[in-house]
């Protein structure tokens, strides 16, 4: 099958192989990786290289003439001292990542191509002003650019035109077209001996398909060892010139069509996430029960069509976790208790365990003003502070003294155990506390755990202890939230601190660094809790049980799904 029919009658599959990136940051709407794509790219490369993505021309140039004036050119340069010779370092092994066609020639890549390295900078040098100092960041994602004022050698410099290799970090080859610049210790000049001998952009392509096989599978040049001996013993390959100029025009080629599919997948991507969010939108827009009905009816006729992504499932579980919470996913018994009633028992109830000195009296929050209020309530529904219905503790802090104490040694939770809505507890932390502190710091079965805070999405996050274990402490970034009467369902209160709610009113109010978030006690103590008549609690989380199980199914579906087309695409790469 020739190389157009791989990727023609296979355009489907290229572009449907999609994954789920393994962390996205606050705010990302790119949290898919276009994996058959991306396989698609590495194909090409690598078809490129071993000499079988055009038919060869063997009547053209030879490739070992080609070698020859490339090793001549290396060997006049150093006769003249305008390069040093290379010194045998022991223990670095010619690195083979491909076989090569019979007509084609190969050799170490510092016999054709003088790596150099570049200048380390010392902070002072690093000027507002001057020439610019090209970095790895400049390479990949940052804007940030230092100068230098210091007059350097002519090979510390790159112009338009020059092959550099970016080896720290983050890796691979550019054919650099910004003008002329210093270039970092952590960048290579890569100034091929005879261009007569080499193309500077088929080294590139190989360069290029050498460092997507390291970052894929870890083989060959690891990226800690990546030194300038090692990158010179690679073994570089040389087909004949006028066909690596060949090669390198349908790599061009094929690369634009990538680009092209790549905008047509992200394209439809942003299309599809916009209309799903759009006619969700209308169930919590909905001004009555007659308004949600048809829009839902709208959405379920189209089912199978929009909720075919992670991200689309997602969506439809928090949209019916919102409407949820704000008491429009069940219709309402007129007749049932308010919730007033249970809050005034609740109210009673930590009145007296504060005089009998049970749990300790908080300063007062201030009283719920209306701008606070997210949403409007039903009728028979309240409002008040989660202080108003639990108490609320911090957990152990670790590094204390306890010189002088008698201790003992306890398993606690964690943030990295309190998961949104569930419990991770297959690693479990030992911590020594104080024998008289165990009841503090007991977790009781029923009791709720909210994360204090780490990465942004971290905040707040809510689980409820089910005494899988006949003990368990808690760490003082997890705070301990417990009810004040048996009635009270500690389910519910999961469910509105994991709602999208209490998740914005934990992302406005948390102290914020770059990726990082925080609430502290007495904002954990103000979010603010939408409390239906307790008869009604159960039927509402029935309801949201129910959602959840179907998007569990469809997700576990299309994990499967996503699983086959990326094993598909592997087998045609494999063509």
């Amino acid at each position: 099958m020739s190389v157009e029919s791989i990727i023609t009658e296979n355009l489907d599959i290229w572009t449907s192989a999609t994954k789920t990136k393994s962390t996205s940051g606050r705010g990302s709407s790119n949290k898919r990786e276009l994996y058959g794509i991306k396989k698609l790219r590495e194909l090409i490369l690598e078809l490129a290289v071993t000499g079988k993505l055009i038919k060869p021309d063997t009547a053209g140039c030879s490739a070992q003439s080609a070698l020859e004036r490339s090793i001549s050119k290396k060997s006049k340069l150093i006769s003249e001292g305008r390069l040093k010779k290379g010194r045998a370092k022991k223990n670095i092994e010619d690195e083979h990542f491909y076989s090569y066609p019979k007509h084609w020639e190969a050799a170490r890549l510092e016999d054709l191509i003088n790596v150099i390295n570049g200048r380390a900078y010392k902070k002072h040098e690093m000027l507002s002003e001057g020439i610019p100092i090209l970095r790895v960041g400049n390479l990949f994602t940052s804007d940030q650019w230092y100068y230098s004022d210091l007059t350097l050698e002519p090979d510390k410099y790159i112009d338009n035109g020059d092959l550099i290799y970016s080896w720290s970090a983050s890796f691979g080859p550019f054919i650099w077209e910004g003008g002329k610049v210093i270039y970092h210790y952590h960048i290579w000049k890569m100034d091929i001996f005879c261009d007569d001998s080499l193309d500077k952009e088929f080294s590139q392509i190989f360069l290029q398909a050498i460092s997507e096989r390291i970052k894929a599978g870890g083989n060959g040049i690891a990226m800690i060892h990546m030194t300038k001996e090692r990158m010179e013993k690679v073994i570089h390959p040389l087909p004949p010139l006028e066909e690596q100029k060949k090669i390198a025009k349908k790599v061009r080629e094929l690369m634009n069509l990538c680009d092209q599919l790549e905008s047509q997948s992200e394209a439809s991507i942003e299309a599809h996430q916009t209309l799903v969010k759009s006619l969700l939108d209308t169930l919590t827009n909905a001004k009555d029960s007659n308004e949600l009905n048809e829009s839902w009816q709208r959405i379920s006729e189209h089912f199978d069509v929009l909720f075919t992504t992670e991200d689309s499932i997602d969506q439809l579980k928090q949209t019916i976790l919102q409407l949820a919470v704000m008491g429009k996913l069940v219709k309402q018994d007129p007749n049932d208790e308010p919730a007033s009633k249970l809050l005034g028992r609740i109210a009673a109830e930590k009145e007296q365990l504060i005089k009998d000195k049970k749990i300790k009296k908080q300063k007062a929050l201030p009283l719920i003003s209306e701008g606070e209020k997210p949403f409007q309530l039903p009728r028979g529904w309240e409002w008040c502070r989660l202080e108003d219905v639990v108490d609320i503790q911090s957990g152990i802090t670790k590094g204390r003294k306890l010189a002088g104490k008698q201790v003992t040694r306890v398993a606690y939770l964690s943030v990295a155990n309190v998961q949104r809505g569930f419990l991770k507890l297959e690693q479990l932390k030992e911590v020594e506390i104080a024998v008289e502190e165990v009841a503090k710091y007991e977790v009781r079965v029923g009791d709720l755990l909210i994360t204090e805070g780490g990465d942004w999405d971290k905040v707040g996050r809510t689980a409820i202890w089910n005494g899988s274990i006949p003990y368990i402490a808690h760490q003082n970034h997890v705070f301990k939230a417990r009810k004040i009467l048996d009635e009270q369902n500690e389910l519910w209160l999961e469910t509105y601190l994991n709602s999208p709610f209490a998740r914005d009113y934990f992302a406005g109010s948390s102290k914020q660094t770059t990726n990082l978030a925080s609430i502290n006690k007495t904002q954990l103590r103000g979010c603010l809790i939408a409390i239906p008549p307790p008869n009604h609690q159960s039927e509402i989380l029935s309801s949201i049980r129910s959602v959840v199980e179907l998007c569990e199914s469809l997700l576990q579906k299309l994990k499967s799904k996503s699983k086959t087309e990326c094993s598909l695409v592997e087998l045609v790469a494999q063509r």
